[in-house]
């Protein structure tokens, strides 16, 4: 599989990259290791996950995907041939949050010990801080990549204003720069990405890892009808949102290329991503290893300038 350099970092991760929220949430240890084997396997080398995930789950305080994944890892001997993303910067807990220097510090030892690994590939402020100086957060990664425990950094949920306060503090200060940006966006969340974060995003050559590439399991075509949200945990939210006329517009576009390129709405809709020149790799997650296959054929299928500009006009 062909690599792309994350940013101006050193980074080479694949086309697409596997998501970790899932892990101990909706596929326990077994499947996710299945899930994870099936995707190295294939030739995805990039896995993201953070220290909150997954949080929401009763019972749960967050940290039960890295667990998983440092499992793997250790299991697996793989850590030299994957990408780890982890994130820092989600409540855990009412005294856990932010991005103070002494709480990233802190939360960096704890994912290094759940992952059972020396170094973190690509460290994101998982939120905006504003009650906390650029420069203490800059500075505090800054230590982390001095000591080795950090190759990158990168910044999740930011608005483009403060993604470029950010890289002007870090030009100013000669401090480490967010090489990354993960934003939320996919064919129907489009416009607060493509207005503002992806023009700044190509003029300081920041890579750009989106989350929610299939818009909650939309765009995997599954969600048509209202009858359609008790299909999974994610479904009642995909289709209060995304079950209207636009919606319904987006997923006969993906009808019509898939049956053109002989794949699934999925891959159609994530090779659309990978395809835009801003974006590095496209987050998706699998409970599955069968669901893997379905990943995996999107960084294989180029679609011509029809189908995109076919699925640009349905989507706008």
């Amino acid at each position: 599989m062909q690599l792309r350099t994350l940013g101006r970092s050193s980074l080479r991760v694949s086309p697409l990259c596997l998501g970790g929220n899932v892990f101990g949430w909706t596929a326990d240890e077994a499947a996710s290791f299945a899930v994870l084997n099936a995707s190295v396997n294939a030739g995805l080398n990039f896995i993201d996950t953070a220290d909150s995930y997954s949080r929401w789950v009763p019972g749960h305080r967050g940290g039960e995907s890295e667990t998983i994944i440092g499992n793997w890892l250790k299991r697996s001997a793989n850590r030299q041939a994957v990408v780890i993303a982890t994130k820092v910067g989600m409540e855990l807990a009412p005294d856990r949050k932010g991005l103070s220097a002494a709480h990233i510090t802190r939360s960096a030892e704890e994912s290094l010990r759940r992952l059972q690994t020396d170094y973190i590939d690509l460290y994101f402020s998982h939120c905006d801080d504003a009650s906390v100086p650029m420069e203490e957060t800059l500075g505090a990664y800054q230590k982390l990549i001095a000591q080795g425990k950090v190759r990158a950094i990168g910044a999740s949920n930011f608005t483009a204003a403060r993604l470029a306060e950010a890289l002007q503090a870090s030009r100013k200060n000669d401090m480490p720069r967010y090489e990354a940006l993960q934003p939320h966006y996919n064919l129907y969340d489009r416009s607060d990405y493509e207005s503002s974060l992806e023009p700044l995003c190509l003029e300081h050559q920041v890579g750009v890892i989106n989350y929610f590439a299939l818009a909650s399991g939309f765009l995997t075509g599954k969600y048509r009808t209202s009858a359609d949200a008790a299909k999974s945990t994610r479904g009642k939210g995909a289709v209060e949102k995304y079950l209207n006329a636009r919606g319904l517009r987006i997923l006969a576009a993906l009808d019509d290329v898939r049956r053109r390129y002989d794949a699934s709405p999925a891959s159609v809709a994530l090779a659309w991503q990978i395809a835009r020149p801003s974006i590095t790799a496209p987050i998706a997650s699998a409970t599955t290893a069968n669901q893997v296959d379905e990943l995996v054929a999107a960084t294989k299928l180029n679609l011509d300038k029809a189908a995109i500009e076919q699925l640009d006009t349905a989507s706008k």
